[in-house]
């Protein structure tokens, strides 16, 4: 008998320590191991670099270059502007889509082709209509890359054709790409796979050269590059659930699967949670000389935060007196809901009146009349 125990207890034991392996081993993760030269993966909501390779090397930057000539076309000209080609754009080497000058076409239609067909004549066209030239251009490139900090990256022309003193590092490239997908306009471009472009000489389809737009699912964006000089560059990005990752690689031979095993990685590693709902907060409070006797309040946002998928529960505290004097006001803030995470605030949102309240007769609430909640949550404080 005792035997028996003492075997069925080993057969337990082993049992318990395969399933603990197991878990272990599902639930690790890998470091990615890349081909490229340099490379940064960066979640932008939180500004935080989740690998980086080489990261603050300055390095030739190839046609990612035309993530800033874009950025700066949708920032400065109506989209529906009608540019005549300019003599110097047109018969510019490599990637084109064969411009004439004196040819008539659109600021949008050119930011598809430097983006998607990553066109150095369309690169050129927008140069030479925001500044007259592209020695000019590239003054107000990097006059835009010192106001968001770029320290490690110059700019020589609107296309990425080499240069000894046109570079940028892998950090810099993912801070740029995360400035340019804030422009709706600009992420719809970089997102889009064909599209067909019309001038006043001819019409024109044009590819997306990102295989991982069909590739990756989630993916959104955002522009190859390659020179002899400077090798493959590749900026991705994509989102699942609420979280946005960019990629970055620069040199790297097997990009496309650097990419994949960069943005796997992330996606392993970081969630986004939705802490709240708009009015998922609500509650009637009691009023004191109203014409009602009570007034609602519910939170008017939701709110949406990103954390590091092994992160502790959210604590959630809801601050709101036990009573409110009219008169009250639509949209006046009556109280908050504050997030809290290892004893430290988080987050936080207004809880705003949802209804007027004027002074009136209605009898007063008696004190001991409770909050009516329609909301479920950690605890309450009353103020």
């Amino acid at each position: 008998m005792y035997e028996s125990r003492n075997r069925l207890l080993l057969v337990l034991i082993i049992f318990t320590l395969i399933l603990s392996l197991f878990t272990v081993f599902i639930h690790s993760e890998s470091v990615p191991s890349l081909s490229a030269k340099a490379a940064a993966l960066y979640e932008p909501e939180t500004n935080r670099f989740l690998y980086t390779k080489n990261a603050d090397q300055r390095l030739g930057m190839a046609s990612t270059t035309k993530i800033m000539t874009a950025l700066i076309a949708l920032e400065t000209l109506p989209t529906d502007e009608v540019i005549t080609v300019d003599e110097r754009a047109a018969g510019i080497e490599g990637s084109s889509i064969y411009l004439k000058a004196g040819e008539e076409i659109s600021v949008i239609d050119l930011v598809y082709a430097t983006l998607l067909q990553s066109a150095n004549d369309a690169a050129a066209a927008l140069a030479c209509r925001i500044a007259d030239g592209i020695d000019e251009f590239s003054y107000v490139m990097n006059e835009r890359a010192r106001e968001l900090g770029l320290v490690d990256t110059n700019f020589k022309n609107p296309h990425g054709l080499d240069d000894s003193e046109h570079y940028t590092t892998a950090r810099e490239l993912a801070l740029l790409a995360a400035e340019a997908l804030k422009n709706e306009t600009f992420k719809s471009v970089c997102s889009t796979y064909k599209k067909e472009l019309t001038s006043s000489a001819s019409q024109r389809i044009v590819v997306n050269h990102n295989k991982l737009l069909k590739a990756y699912p989630g993916c959104i964006g955002v522009k190859t590059g390659y020179t002899k000089k400077s090798g493959r560059s590749l900026v991705s990005a994509a989102e699942r659930d609420g979280l946005t990752l960019i990629g970055v690689t620069i040199n790297a031979p097997d990009d496309w699967r650097d990419h994949t095993e960069m943005l796997d990685y992330g996606f392993s590693l970081l969630e986004a949670r939705l802490l709240a709902k708009k009015d998922e907060f609500s509650y009637l409070i009691p009023v004191i000389g109203g014409d009602k006797e009570s007034v609602r309040v519910s939170n008017e946002e939701e709110i949406k935060k990103i954390f590091n998928k092994c992160d502790s529960d959210i604590e959630i505290s809801v601050r709101l007196p036990r009573y409110f004097s009219a008169p009250i006001r639509i949209g006046d803030v009556l109280g908050t809901v504050v997030f809290i995470k290892d004893g430290e605030k988080i987050a936080e949102i207004d809880l705003i009146s949802r209804e007027n309240i004027d002074k009136g007769k209605k009898k007063n609430p008696r004190r001991t009349q409770k909050w009516r909640s329609d909301s479920k949550n950690t605890f309450l404080t009353q103020g």
